[in-house]
């Protein structure tokens, strides 16, 4: 995902987007709430929003669907395959109507189907603008898997379609509405063990080739930075509260130069704040990496590991255990969204974030690919602050 000048906005259209955009994930716009309002209206409180989901792969078919059999503000109503043989078992093991299955031909009809509120984009990265466009094109609210884009341009498109529609456009943070992290999140920006000076993040895994689109650049837009990697970057950004205003990377040696032809095998990059504080991270595809996101502080520190997983995660502070029950990440993330949608409330995790994200993404193969520190000055300042609702 190499940044280039010919596909990077000009500053005063990427600031003219983000004034838009305030209105339209952010802040609320009054000419985008009456639509908006207006849908809240028509729903009765038993009526749960209605989910397709676009791509029935792993994530979709292990996570999503599962989570939204727990959801209470929403439901799994639809889906888009281009696999006739899944279309029939999800129709089976679901009870999705004939008239909810789509394929990637037919999906523009999903604009006459009043059973489809939500659109959620499961599909490799460089497909995701494709799908977004389409989805707002056809009136619907959006979900979209991170990394939100393989480049800034098309984040930024992505955004502008949204606007333009009048509907909603949420990023897949799941750890945005999970516990342990909002519990990190929380003691980062209160400072409560003091101002945090340094943040450690590692995550990665051994891949197998199991998805061999993560390894296709076309398709991922990189390696694992764009799969793993982008975990470590949120939680030190939310643990800390601040966009940092410059990094540093470094590419780890290709254990195995034909796997990873087209992408890295791994990254490891630093993190500088405008307030001196450091964060460190790691991310690989070549070994199986102890996931743990951790916060230094003057007067103590907080840490969770393992920290990305969907289950099972574990924190603790320099005052003992968190003691955080863990929860459905992927219910807890779609149901917030709904409830956005139903109340017109912006979304804790908009497009806007993602563009940031794609942002820092690409600076960060910049410093790695040059081995210069590259600003981040001008990267979108949006955060999950702790206590927005």
């Amino acid at each position: 995902m190499k940044a280039s000048a010919d596909h990077l906005p000009s500053r005063r259209h990427f600031m003219r987007l983000l004034s838009l955009g305030a209105g339209a994930t952010i802040a609320g716009s009054a000419s985008l709430a009456k639509p908006l309002r207006t849908l809240a209206e028509g729903l009765t409180a038993d009526r749960k929003l209605g989910v397709a989901l676009v791509g029935l792969g792993k994530y979709s078919t292990d996570e999503l669907a599962p989570a939204l059999q727990q959801t209470k503000l929403c439901r799994l109503a639809g889906i888009v395959t281009g696999s006739p043989a899944k279309a029939a078992r999800w129709k089976q093991q679901y009870n999705i109507a004939d008239k909810n299955i789509y394929d990637y031909k037919t999906f523009d009809r999903i604009a006459d189907n009043p059973d489809i509120d939500i659109v959620y984009v499961v599909l490799p990265n460089a497909l995701h603008a494709e799908y977004v466009v389409r989805a707002a094109q056809a009136g619907k609210h959006v979900i979209c898997e991170k990394p939100m884009a393989t480049s800034v341009a098309d984040a930024a498109r992505m955004i502008a379609a949204m606007q333009k529609a009048g509907k909603k456009l949420g990023i897949g943070y799941r750890l945005h509405f999970e516990p342990h992290h909002r519990e990190m999140m929380r003691l980062g920006q209160q400072q409560v063990f003091g101002p945090v000076q340094h943040l450690l993040a590692d995550n990665g895994f051994r891949f197998n080739n199991d998805t061999p689109w993560r390894v296709n650049k076309a398709l991922s837009g990189g390696g694992p930075l764009m799969d793993m990697g982008i975990y470590c970057l949120q939680g030190c950004i939310y643990t800390k509260g601040q966009v940092p205003v410059s990094v540093t990377a470094k590419f780890t040696p290709k254990t195995d130069p034909m796997l990873f032809k087209e992408v890295e095998a791994g990254v490891n990059w630093q993190l500088q704040f405008a307030d001196g504080a450091t964060a460190d991270c790691r991310t690989t595809y070549a070994e199986n990496m102890a996931s743990r996101l951790r916060a230094e502080a003057p007067k103590g520190w907080a840490e969770l590991a393992p920290a990305f997983g969907y289950g099972g995660l574990q924190g603790r502070t320099s005052q003992g255990p968190m003691n955080i029950p863990n929860v459905n990440q992927q219910a807890a993330q779609m149901d917030d969204f709904a409830d956005c949608v139903l109340h017109n409330k912006p979304t804790r995790v908009p497009g806007e974030m993602g563009l940031r994200d794609v942002q820092l993404l690409e600076a960060i193969y910049r410093a790695a690919e040059t081995g210069q520190k590259v600003s981040t000055k001008d990267v979108a300042s949006v955060l999950d602050k702790v206590g927005k609702k």
